[in-house]
């Protein structure tokens, strides 16, 4: 029969499994896919009309949308067998990863994009209601919002200064000084506490207006109003001083690593040619380091985009929204305002800006590095 695999003796020398499957068994497989995508589609799109009011047939709960992936799931492996042949049983080894990655991460942001697009407030009797693109109007003309806007882009820059920082931290780790592994305990404490506790410890005790230590000092030191909260621009600051004493230490241990990693050799030979201390560090130390140097920087940004806690513990967005930052405005729309719909659009603009925002910095590190080296 036509359909039937080719005995192994008859396989052209050139081929493989899946080259072998009869067309018979690929349609069935093609089929069996669509039939469960479009299956899943369409469930999909029948709840959603349902749950937006537009349509009166579909269910009272997301259970069959649930029924219908576990079944596309199950589909989409005997299609994989039926198209693939061995191929397709090696790939059964990807696809629950697969499915755990679509059910956790995209079918979520497809619904926060779903939710951003409703007038919904758990404050009001009348709940979730489709407004379409109501919300990012506002969005685009929320002052609020543009100014944590502004504030992430300050908060970002204060990375570059934080990277100087904690460079010349483990440059001084890395040389031979003494009781040099107890100063690495010691700079590493910071990260080991959550940023809630430093906030506490802090923002809350060391710098309080009243009684704290911090402030104390400062008005024996002529400082007749230590308010480090109370001024939006010495907020900032303050917020940026105890996010980097939190986080510094992530990115000196990361070029420590990275110093102990370089060839001794390298770094003799300069010395040898008669190069400075300056000169040895700027040509060779800082070159050789850029790779690493690159990596601890995006990840450190990466970190900021996400700075909420200790703005939230310390400040909660004040004064007047100065030290808000996107995540700790979006948290504030929820548990202040209970505006779930207003708050998602925010959150998903936020998502978008920092997937652009990223992928651009990446191509410039990229390009960068290539360059100095």
């Amino acid at each position: 029969m036509a359909d039937q695999i080719l005995p192994t003796n008859d396989w052209p020398a050139n081929a493989v499994p899946s080259d072998l499957i009869p067309p018979g068994r690929k349609r069935l497989g093609w089929a069996v896919m669509a039939a469960a995508t479009l299956g899943l589609l369409a469930t999909i799109l029948v709840q959603i009309l349902y749950k937006s009011e537009v349509d009166t047939i579909g269910f009272e709960t997301w259970r069959p949308v649930v029924y219908a992936y576990v079944l596309w799931g199950v589909a989409l492996g005997i299609g994989q067998v039926l198209t693939r042949g061995e191929d397709g049983q090696r790939a059964l080894f990807l696809l629950p990863a697969l499915l755990f990655t679509i059910a956790m991460v995209i079918f979520p942001t497809l619904f926060g994009f779903y939710i951003a697009l409703t007038d919904w407030n758990l404050s009001s009797f009348s709940g979730r209601r489709f407004n379409g693109l109501d919300n990012f109007w506002q969005m685009l003309g929320d002052p609020y919002y543009r100014n944590a806007l502004f504030n992430m882009v300050l908060y970002v820059l204060a990375v570059l200064v934080e990277y100087v920082i904690a460079f010349g931290l483990a440059l001084l780790l890395n040389a031979q000084i003494r009781a040099r592994k107890f100063f690495r305990v010691v700079f590493l404490m910071p990260l080991m506490l959550s940023p809630v506790a430093v906030s506490w410890m802090i923002g809350k005790s060391l710098m309080e207006y009243r009684f704290g230590p911090a402030a104390t000092l400062a008005r024996h030191l002529g400082w007749d109003n230590p308010a480090f909260f109370s001024d939006p621009i010495i907020a900032r600051i303050s917020i940026m001083i105890l996010d980097a004493w939190t986080f510094i230490p992530f990115m000196m241990i990361m070029l420590l690593a990275g110093l102990q990693a370089m060839s001794r050799e390298v770094l003799e030979a300069a010395r040898v040619d008669g190069a400075t201390a300056w000169q040895t560090f700027w040509q060779v130390t800082f070159p050789l380091m850029l790779p690493v140097s690159v990596t601890a920087v995006i990840l450190r940004i990466i970190f900021k985009l996400k700075l909420a806690d200790i703005i939230i513990t310390v400040t909660s967005g004040g004064p007047g929204g100065a030290t808000d930052s996107v995540s700790s405005f979006i948290y504030r729309e929820y548990r202040d305002r209970s505006n779930v719909g207003y708050g998602t659009m925010l959150a998903m603009a936020y998502l978008v800006i920092i997937v652009v925002f990223v992928t651009w910095l990446l191509k410039l590190a990229n390009r960068f590095v290539r360059n100095v080296n």
